[in-house]
């Protein structure tokens, strides 16, 4: 793996990234870097979600599908762009909603990191694309330790709660044995945020209050959403 494992995330991934699809993955990855592919995002930051929020202090996953192609966008947390980067649309999306939800004014800028600082996993299920070629990396390894990630969390004890957007997130959590029917866990589903499948249902799903009013509910605080 091109990118040191996070420290508290090593139990769950250590045994997936010592299979041969993951040593495989790493050397797709070098061959087409050698290739003069550019690949986003760049490496050191490819592993950012895990390496902001430790596993023991997840409360609330977020799952994306593959990361922005565009340059200069990812940074390796799901849906999140720096600060000076304008936020694509699916992020303002979210932005509408964290508004009717909240009351929380929009804000400038796309960067989600203080998110991820409070324990939620803005985790994507493709950690890597090519530029300019959105779902390019699909298929090639990274389901296996993006999953075990879901999965560790799932297992972890703690109340937490799984924010799923799309069909590709709901794929995802349905490969997590019993996710759906712990009753320490709250799982929220609606349509993607992309301005394709927003109006069908995912305006007015509310899951920031929901996710804060279970988490106080269950004795983990709740996230300051305000950006």
């Amino acid at each position: 793996m091109p990118d040191p494992v996070p420290e508290s995330w090593r139990p769950a991934l250590d045994p997936v990234l010592a299979s041969p699809e993951a040593r495989r993955l790493g050397g797709w990855l070098t061959a087409q870097e050698a290739a003069g592919k550019v690949v986003y995002p760049p490496r050191g930051l490819r592993l950012a979600a895990l390496a902001m929020t430790p596993l023991e202090k997840v409360r609330v996953v977020i799952l994306g599908q593959d990361p922005y192609h565009g340059e200069g966008q990812a940074h390796g947390l799901a849906f999140s762009v720096r600060h000076g980067v304008r936020p694509p649309p699916s992020l303002v999306n979210i932005f509408k909603e964290l508004e009717s939800d909240l009351g929380l004014p929009r804000p400038d800028g796309g960067d989600l990191t203080r998110w991820a600082e409070q324990g939620v996993l803005l985790l994507n299920n493709t950690l890597t694309v090519e530029a300019g070629k959105a779902g390019s990396h699909a298929g090639r390894g990274w389901d296996a330790v993006t999953d075990a990630c879901v999965a560790a969390v799932a297992a972890s004890g703690q109340a937490t709660v799984f924010i799923l957007w799309g069909s590709h997130a709901r794929k995802k959590a349905g490969r997590v044995p019993g996710l759906g029917k712990a009753p320490h866990h709250l799982v929220l589903a609606s349509p993607h945020p992309s301005p394709l499948s927003a109006h069908a249902g995912f305006f007015g799903s509310r899951p920031f209050s929901q996710a804060n009013a279970f988490l106080e509910a269950h004795g983990r605080g709740s996230i300051d959403w305000a950006l």
